[in-house]
């Protein structure tokens, strides 16, 4: 008892070991305060840069007839808001079928774009074949050619195959992107070896290790190229307009295009078809930004 009862009073006597207290002083406290304030300062200057003209075109489209559009500075509140520029836009032409050409074609067009470009993808980046270098600096080298110069080379090949003034000939160009290609080759490339190796040693075929492992890992990738390509399909004009010829086969954009010619300087209707079609755009982009964050937390997790 005595012997405990002395190294009690030396464990007294010792210094205690820890980490040093920090005590924030006022001058600190301040500075990190006025960063914060001008971090959300500046966050929320950005918000407005790219949020007002969506609340400028979603203003004009409900903004009465009495009310002016272009006024400056622009006048966002209407007085009082109403909804017949968006009753116009959606009878004065078949908006409906112009919506749902545009869900057919992003329907088939992005599942069979991130299949190719997945399967292309994969090969350039896990298997060695000789040529494997020079097949990619060719896919980059398409990234660098402007859209507008492959109008004519595109419009040949479907008039020799009969399939202008189809729905083909606006899916089937669209299914193959450099871009895609590309993002998805650097994905596949940062998978470790050692996961692909383990699998080979399983049994696993080539097909299996794409399927199972690869495809499973890139998931963020393939969600944003869903992303990029829903986009792209959905906002589609160029093309679209030089292959077809029947209305009954126009995308949206092209239908918003057609209401512009139908309605004239008529910019209240022609700003709320417009932000109609907007509106699955930003549901998409809703629903894959969270499947993003999960297959991010998953990665991270594991």
């Amino acid at each position: 008892m005595a012997t405990r009862s002395r190294l009690a009073r030396r464990a007294g006597q010792l210094p205690r070991v820890g980490p040093p207290t920090t005590q924030a002083t006022p001058a600190g406290t301040s500075r990190r305060k006025l960063r914060r304030i001008g971090l959300y300062v500046l966050l929320i200057a950005v918000a407005a840069l790219f949020i007002g003209p969506f609340l400028i075109l979603l203003s004009s489209a409900t903004k009465p007839a009495s009310q002016d559009v272009f006024g400056f500075p622009p006048d966002l509140i209407p007085r009082p808001p109403v909804a017949d520029w968006f009753r116009e836009a959606w009878t004065t032409i078949p908006y409906a079928r112009f919506l749902l050409n545009s869900l057919i074609y992003v329907g088939i067009t992005v599942p069979i774009y991130l299949v190719v470009s997945a399967l292309t993808a994969y090969p350039l980046a896990r298997i060695a074949f000789r040529g494997r270098g020079v097949f990619f600096m060719l896919f980059l080298s398409i990234m660098f050619l402007p859209g507008e110069l492959m109008l004519i080379p595109r419009f040949l090949v479907m008039s020799q195959l009969g399939l202008t003034d189809t729905f083909a000939s606006v899916i089937l160009p669209a299914i193959l992107s450099s871009l895609g290609i590309f993002l998805l080759r650097q994905a596949f490339s940062q998978i470790p070896d050692e996961i692909v190796e383990a699998a080979r040693m399983d049994g696993a075929n080539e097909f299996a290790i794409f399927w199972r492992i690869a495809v499973p890992i890139v998931a963020p990738t393939l969600a944003v190229l869903a992303i990029l390509g829903f986009v792209s399909v959905w906002n589609s004009f160029i093309w679209p307009l030089v292959t077809l010829t029947s209305q009954s086969k126009f995308p949206i954009a092209l239908g918003i295009a057609y209401l512009s010619g139908v309605s004239g300087t008529d910019v209240r209707g022609l700003a709320a078809g417009t932000v109609i079609s907007l509106v699955p755009v930003v549901m998409v982009f809703l629903f894959l930004q969270k499947r993003i964050l999960n297959s991010m937390g998953g990665a991270v997790k594991g």
